[in-house]
């Protein structure tokens, strides 16, 4: 008879703790719980609740990973600069909090050097700020079209912004670090859309046109110069959230015709959107979409008018299909 060492070459492995780095197919005999254990893949994602963002709010703006995530701006029952870290289990305060407070901001890079710009502050704002893992640094370079609801790409030092509303706009600009610079507009003009990906290949995905008032299901691909229009999202929706790159990208929440909020996560090859059964537990739009495809986090967020402050805090984290997970061996 075949033996598990005979086939895969290797014996079952007695740990008193689960490995700090299983890969997948690894099978070993956990005997602190007394259980057998396996690394498998995912084959369908899931949201799962993660802790609350101290500051209940909707029209945030998120960077990061889903591990090492930043949030900061947005609404409570005014305007906030207030900015806080996740560190994969609980979101932290950060002392330094915006130099200017506004909602409707957009954000892109890594928890230690964060960007944000645009929004609205007493009026819609194109300033550009730095985050350093501590503070927020105002840049000397301000959009050259002030507006909010944009949708970002990119890391604090290359960084992309499109669309937006002042009124809604097709205007696209990078930025270098320093100052931004006015590149080609999107295709589609429009606002509250989402973006990821790089300055050099950006996506955009949703939004609304107006006047007349339309939700947007358009996709559009940039590759530093240019945009074209790919395949559309399955649901047109406005204040989508999103993450990932433009060939791996995730598109989540938004409010759409159907339904106040939704909580719809659809996913991206580089070429279609396939719409996931799994989805968000609170629906919402306008919220803070971080990370990638297969790990992603979703922070705050509008809910509707049935909640008191419209508001909420509910943070939550997408494991995507072929993450690697853990998983007891049971037998009947």
């Amino acid at each position: 008879m075949a033996t598990y060492k005979g086939i895969q070459g290797f014996t079952i492995q007695n740990l008193s703790a689960d490995p700090s780095n299983p890969i997948e197919g690894q099978v070993w005999y956990n005997s602190t719980s007394n259980v057998w254990k396996v690394e498998e893949a995912t084959t369908v994602g899931a949201w799962a609740t993660g802790n609350n963002i101290n500051t209940e709010r909707r029209s945030l703006a998120g960077a990061g990973t889903q591990t090492v995530g930043l949030g900061f701006g947005g609404y409570t029952t005014a305007n906030t600069g207030a900015t806080e870290e996740y560190d994969g289990s609980t979101w932290t305060t950060s002392p330094g909090s915006m130099n200017t407070a506004r909602r409707a901001l957009a954000g892109c890079g890594i928890q230690t050097a964060a960007l944000a710009f645009g929004g609205v502050a007493t009026t819609t704002t194109g300033a550009t700020e730095e985050y350093d893992g501590s503070s927020w640094t105002t840049s000397p370079g301000s959009l050259n079209t002030a507006r909010y609801g944009s949708g970002a790409a990119g890391i604090q030092t290359a960084a992309l912004a499109a669309g937006g509303e002042t009124p809604v706009t097709a205007a696209t600009e990078e930025y270098n670090g320093t100052s931004w610079t006015n590149s080609n507009s999107l295709n589609t003009g429009r606002t509250t859309l989402a973006g990821c990906g790089t300055q050099t290949a950006g996506l955009v995905f949703g939004g609304y046109t107006s006047p007349p008032f339309t939700r947007r299901d358009e996709t559009e691909e940039y590759n530093g110069t240019s945009w074209t229009t790919s395949n559309a999202l399955n649901t047109a929706r406005e204040g989508i959230s999103g993450c990932g790159t433009q060939t791996a990208a995730l598109a989540f929440g938004g409010i759409d015709i159907a339904a106040p909020v939704s909580g719809a996560t659809e996913e991206y090859d580089g070429t279609s959107w396939a719409t996931s059964p799994g989805s968000l537990s609170t629906a919402r739009s306008n919220l803070a979409g971080i990370g990638a495809q297969t790990a992603a986090l979703a922070a705050g967020g509008y809910v509707g008018p049935a909640s008191p402050t419209a508001n909420t805090a509910a943070t939550e984290e997408w494991t995507g299909p072929g993450a690697a997970v853990t998983k007891t061996i049971t037998v009947s």
